[in-house]
């Protein structure tokens, strides 16, 4: 009886939460900000947007999509990339640690 209870169990598992669970651990990827640096986080993709934050010293960031927008120069080379880290949060691609020279992940929309 125990057997044919853990068979029944087995079968009719919901398996909805492994693909939550990817999306999860994909959104949990983030990158670090150069060390050193306290980095403007702006309202768009260049200098001219607003400064909506500053992220601390040793901050960590993810990156939802990224945009072409003003050149800037960092510790990480010229980029005109800038990474979205939140609606409406802008960072520049020089200053975060993406291994990359180009984008990493989605253009945002």
């Amino acid at each position: 009886m125990a057997i044919e209870e853990i068979a029944e169990t087995a079968d009719t598992r919901d398996t909805t939460g492994i693909a939550e669970t990817a999306e999860t651990a994909a959104a949990a990827v983030t990158y670090p900000i150069a060390p050193g640096y306290q980095v403007n986080v702006r309202s768009g993709p260049g200098t001219s947007y607003k400064i909506v934050k500053v992220l601390p010293y040793n901050s960590r960031v993810p990156i939802r999509c990224q945009r072409h927008g003003q050149k800037v120069s960092g510790p990480y080379g010229t980029s005109d990339i800038w990474d979205s880290i939140a609606a409406g949060q802008y960072v520049s691609d020089a200053y975060v640690k993406t291994g990359s020279d180009g984008f990493v992940t989605t253009p945002c929309g």
